[in-house]
């Protein structure tokens, strides 16, 4: 048996940034073109006038600030509402592939390794853009990466329950070291036209080097525990299976097509979900809350976030405890949880204790314990 680490992790991040101001005004614009073209419907009361958005709403209910997106030209056109992205052609990398490889030569680099010292690659991400061949064996040719390589969908717990199957594989005997990279273009599956759920979603990839313990070149994340679960619930869902490139005229919308959720239901059932797995993981494993120094969860909502800190640790997370990507990059999906541990592990000190958990549809819950060496 070996020990498992986590000794690299690298970031893509799109170039456009649309702030909530930018999003406010794209949509309000679209409510006032679909009321004035409803209004007969809407007077007689066939059909429902929509409401207007506003920053301080999409604050409140969730802490983003902006977010940042694969395209902004379509989003922001009132007319159009979703990002344009370009059909390739097949003799050209993928748009995922393309964004999971930036992330991945990052993640790397970070590690002091190359392709060379890698045995696998696992594409965890909560949708792919085609169903084959696997977008995993995409990036691991364009990486030329001797091995196997396959894709994983577990929504917005993609990243951790493949950190798991790396990590399994790892411990095994079965590899020496495997990249899981974690593609998401979220704009492309958000309805923007939504109120409720206009402003959740931002595109990025990350990538993370799981290898053994005694492989790694510098400081590094001992992987002491890995748990996942699932139960089956409709409250998160999305009925399109791939990314969505444009709406052709004349073809009427779906709105079960993309995201869709029962926003207070999910509050409700998820998070004492995820807090009792986040318990009982940490109790199996002899880690009591005094011991975290960091917990990186999923950045779906910051007030989740704040009461899942507050029931882990036994109070309110100090600063820095609990670090927070959201207002900057939106949800992510399975990308959030790994963006922050990205961003905010560098300074924890050797034999430092944190957990990494992310959660959604399914529902998800994946959790991993690290401790700090180096």
């Amino acid at each position: 048996m070996y020990t498992p680490a986590i000794t690299g992790t690298g970031v893509f991040t799109p170039q456009d940034v649309i702030t909530n101001a930018e999003l406010v005004k794209t949509f309000n614009a679209y409510v006032d073109l679909y009321n004035a073209k409803n209004a007969t419907e809407i007077a007689a009361g066939h059909l429902p006038a929509k409401a207007h958005s506003s920053e301080d709403f999409i604050f409140k209910a969730s802490g983003i600030n902006q977010r940042y997106v694969i395209d902004k030209t379509g989003i922001l056109d009132p007319e159009v509402m979703h990002p344009l992205l370009r059909q390739r052609s097949d003799d050209e990398p993928s748009l995922m592939a393309e964004m999971a490889l930036d992330a991945a030569q990052k993640a790397l680099t970070a590690a002091g390794k190359t392709a060379a010292d890698v045995d696998a690659v696992i594409c965890a991400a909560s949708n792919l853009e085609r169903a084959y061949p696997a977008v995993a064996i995409e990036i691991q040719n364009l990486l030329q990466i001797n091995g196997f390589a396959f894709d994983m969908n577990v929504a917005c717990s993609s990243a951790t329950f493949g950190i798991q199957a790396a990590a399994d594989m790892v411990r095994s005997g079965s590899i020496r070291s495997a990249l899981v990279v974690n593609p998401e273009i979220c704009s492309a599956h958000l309805e923007w036209r939504d109120r409720d759920c206009h402003f959740i979603f931002g595109d990025v990839a990350t990538a993370t080097l799981i290898e053994r313990a005694e492989d790694a070149t510098g400081p590094y994340f001992e992987i002491k525990s890995t748990r996942c679960a699932t139960e089956f619930s409709n409250n998160i869902r999305n009925n399109n299976g791939f990314l969505r490139r444009s709406r052709p005229d004349g073809v009427a919308d779906r709105r079960d097509m993309q995201f869709m959720q029962n926003g207070r239901k999910v509050f409700k059932e998820v998070l004492p979900m995820v807090s009792q797995h986040i318990a009982e993981h940490m109790a199996d494993n002899n880690v009591q809350a005094i011991d975290l120094k960091r917990i990186w969860l999923h950045q779906a909502n910051k007030s989740m976030n704040d009461f899942i800190g507050k029931k882990v640790l036994g109070r309110s997370p100090e600063p820095g405890e609990q670090p927070n990507i959201l207002q900057d990059y939106a949800n992510t999906s399975s990308a959030g949880s790994i963006i922050a541990f990205s961003k905010y592990s560098s300074d924890l000190q050797d034999r430092d204790t944190g957990l990494i958990c992310s959660f959604g549809a399914g529902y998800s819950v994946g959790s991993v314990i690290l401790q700090k060496h180096g």
